[in-house]
């Protein structure tokens, strides 16, 4: 047997484990109440916050979905959504890593008989379940309060995109967990490529108002395509066959490199402090 069949069965064999890590996280979860309260406060402040300002903003400037000018407030709340999402699945990445270091624990959890592949698994799953829940209710919240207007229709294929943009920000986590590995503190530099992603993405106000040379590279950030796609899917009357065909080649390709750069980088950072005896120093 290859060395390649015996790792997948043993990543398969230890899948059952998973489910530890999502209680685990939950007990965690549920322990810091106030968080919780204190994390839709958040959002429900920047929403109210972008309420207003999209008072100020000329609605003639805002983008056109399905015969129909989007108000501020729609264009913004997905923009909203998902830069949420990604950042705290990002923190969750990182944070669970940190967590076990603090702890202690985290070179006796790296001891026992489970592939790195279930532990980084099980460390994400759990917010990969929670935080498009936490991001359809808010949703929810807006169109309730604010009066946006998102078309259910569109889910389906909202879903399948927010899918394929999943493994995107787990790669980059993993980057951000394997420097935080090694250099302790820096999460903070990936964090920096993250901002600079996350602006040009045209979360918060339309990319046709940026510098014209920034042109080429929007139209290969994932995370300005997750989001254009999104919008389409809710605020318009959706993508043709063609179009999310397009889409989705674009996206599967940039989840796969992210995603297996990410795996390469925590695992060199794994074996380099495992070697030099540091993986519990931080």
């Amino acid at each position: 047997m290859t060395a390649v069949a015996i790792a997948v069965r043993q990543v398969v064999s230890d899948l059952p484990k998973v489910g530890a890590f999502i209680r685990r996280d939950l007990l965690i979860t549920l322990s810091y109440r106030l968080a919780i309260v204190a994390d839709w406060i958040n959002l429900l402040v920047q929403m109210v916050t972008f309420y207003y300002v999209g008072k100020i903003v000329d609605g003639a400037t805002m983008p056109v979905y399905g015969g129909a000018r989007a108000s501020y407030v729609e264009f913004v709340s997905i923009g909203i959504a998902l830069t949420t999402f990604m950042a705290v699945a990002l923190t969750t990445v990182v944070q669970a890593l940190r967590t076990e270091q603090l702890a202690g624990t985290l070179e006796v959890l790296l001891t026992t008989p489970t592939s790195v592949a279930v532990i980084q698994l099980g460390s994400a799953v759990y917010q990969a379940v929670y935080i498009p829940l936490r991001t359809a209710v808010f949703l929810g919240f807006v169109a309730l309060i604010f009066g946006a207007r998102f078309d259910p229709a569109g889910v389906p294929l909202t879903l399948l995109i927010v899918a394929l943009f999943v493994p995107v920000v787990w790669g980059l986590g993993l980057v951000s967990a394997a420097s935080t590995m090694t250099f302790r503190a820096g999460g903070a530099l990936v964090g920096l490529g993250t901002t600079a992603l996350t602006v040009t993405s045209g979360a918060y106000f339309p990319v046709d108002v940026m510098p014209g040379w920034l042109t080429p590279l929007l139209a290969y950030n994932p995370i300005g395509l997750t989001l254009e796609g999104v919008r389409r899917s809710l605020l318009g009357d959706g993508m043709t066959g063609g179009e999310a065909f397009s889409l989705i080649a674009l996206l599967v390709p940039m989840a796969a490199v992210t995603l297996a750069l990410g795996g390469l980088a925590f695992r060199q950072a794994l074996r380099r402090e495992t070697r030099r005896g540091t993986l519990g120093v931080y």
